[in-house]
């Protein structure tokens, strides 16, 4: 199996299995939203496309940010701090970052898309290696300069390689990460550093998240092993 890394601004043209990563928070947030009994969530690029989504989709609810913080309309922000919270047992949610979303939508040739991050690291790998690919690219949402998807990225490979590795160092990349510095300064608020320990839970869920494309649409649901 080859492994391919590439990012937002490239990620349109990978093909075959791709996996795209956002840590924090986005792809932590919709595993603990599934946990929480959400029947699916529909991946969206822009504000206004999510706002415009609710009101055609009954029993739907907008997750998610810009520059961190929820839009006006939005219901629930991009924290799974706050989500774990929620009763959303049976509804669709509406899913727009500024990261995470983005890759989905922008990944047009893949073949097979998953939504991929510490909480379902396990899984995912099961998931793709009874698939057996040739190859897996791996989306880093992130960036290159911004750690935490990387490690994630990294930490997934050298599982598909059956290698042992120190996961202590994988987590403390995404606690030293350039996304993670708001999590830690106790004056913002909207910025929990709980957050950090919800989505460094490497393996809290046993399913995956594939992503398919319907008349342009992105769904992505939870698939449990």
């Amino acid at each position: 199996m080859k492994f391919n890394y590439t990012t937002l601004e490239t990620c349109h043209s990978a093909t075959g299995m791709v996996l795209v990563i956002d840590v924090l928070r986005a792809f932590s947030t919709a595993a603990y939203a599934f946990s929480r009994g959400a029947k699916e969530i529909l991946l969206v690029s822009g504000v206004e496309e999510a706002l415009a989504l609710k009101t055609q989709i009954p029993n739907s609810k907008i997750m998610g940010e810009v520059g961190g913080l929820p839009p006006k309309g939005f219901d629930f922000g991009n924290s799974p701090s706050q989500i774990i919270e929620q009763d959303i047992t049976g509804l669709t949610l509406i899913q727009r970052t500024g990261a995470g979303t983005q890759g989905a939508v922008r990944c047009v040739n893949a073949d097979n898309l998953l939504a991929a991050s510490f909480v379902v690291a396990g899984a995912t790998v099961k998931y793709v290696s009874k698939i057996a690919p040739p190859e897996v690219t791996f989306v880093i949402t992130g960036g290159y300069n911004n750690d935490e998807d990387l490690s994630c990225a990294e930490y997934l490979e050298s599982q598909f390689k059956g290698q042992q590795v120190d996961v202590e160092s994988f987590i403390q990349r995404v606690y030293n990460s350039r996304d993670a510095i708001a999590h830690h300064d106790v004056t913002l608020p909207e910025f929990p550093k709980s957050d950090l320990d919800y989505c460094t839970r490497i393996n809290a869920f046993d399913f995956v998240m594939p992503i398919t494309r319907k008349n342009d649409q992105l769904t992505m649901q939870a698939v449990k092993l």
